[in-house]
């Protein structure tokens, strides 16, 4: 089974660029070129912070450009979302019944869970948090997973990273997600950090995507969570194989250049 990933879109309205780059060009680039050499992919998953302010407008045009797709794509939410605007132009989204954008994805070997940590009134702002309600269903998710295999997606790592601004609003109560998943999972994907970042934290793998638009700089000093950079925009692609959990990453705009000049390879 292959995945596409798309991490922190930040959609904004009437192009309005972020750093000098379009998140609205940039995701049609994307979009492009994961179609052109990933056919074959069965699902997307679109893993929060899908628009920049949480405008109705800008989930419109994503979910109109998602819809003309054809394929199956799961959207989940991260800090810089809005709930109840996303839900207008996604009405048939995931609902865990409580009304959070929560849901678990089972192929015969495999279980995916889809959390949401979106969390306005968490501390400090923009950290996630994963409310009683929320752990609850994680914990029946888990549970009820038949001996599958289990990999659970959310927008902010349960875990810091070794970049201090961003490990000031990962995700807020850590622990409590930990005291439920700690055992049960192969595989954990995260956002919200625009870094290309993986290793092995309680016991699960993780994986970490870039952005399709602005990136974090390799910075390790600063406190400021809010420093871009303009390095190439990336997808991530997802292999769920019998014998391994495979993710890549794929910086799309270094390889424009050379499939528009076939000479340039």
């Amino acid at each position: 089974m292959k995945l596409i990933v798309l991490s922190d879109i930040h959609l904004t309205v009437e192009g309005r660029p972020i750093i000098g780059i379009n998140p609205s060009e940039r995701l049609d680039l994307a979009l492009a070129h994961a179609g052109r050499h990933h056919p074959d992919a069965a699902r997307y998953v679109l893993l929060g912070d899908l628009a920049h302010l949480g405008q109705n407008r800008a989930y419109r045009a994503l979910a109109g450009r998602m819809n003309a797709l054809g394929k199956p794509f799961t959207p989940m939410l991260g800090n810089h979302d809005n709930r109840e605007n996303f839900r207008k132009a996604f009405p048939t989204a995931p609902d865990d019944g409580a009304g959070f954008v929560q849901s678990h994805l089972d192929t015969a070997t495999d279980r995916l869970i889809f959390l949401d940590t979106l969390h306005p009134e968490a501390t400090p702002h923009h950290s996630g948090q994963l409310c009683a309600a929320r752990l609850g269903w994680l914990e029946r998710a888990l549970n009820g997973a038949g001996g599958r295999r289990i990999s659970v997606f959310m927008h902010h790592p349960p875990f810091a990273v070794g970049f201090p601004g961003m490990d000031a609003i990962a995700l807020a109560n850590p622990a409590d997600f930990w005291a439920i998943a700690k055992g049960k999972i192969a595989h954990l994907f995260c956002g919200h950090v625009h870094r290309t970042i993986s290793g092995h934290t309680h016991g699960a793998g993780f994986s970490i995507f870039k952005s399709p638009a602005h990136q974090m700089p390799m910075d390790m000093t600063s406190a400021d969570s809010a420093i871009s950079v303009a390095e190439p925009g990336a997808y991530g692609i997802i292999l769920l194989n019998d014998d391994a959990i495979i993710a890549h990453s794929e910086d799309f705009t270094l390889n424009l250049a050379s499939e528009s000049d076939p000479a340039s390879a």
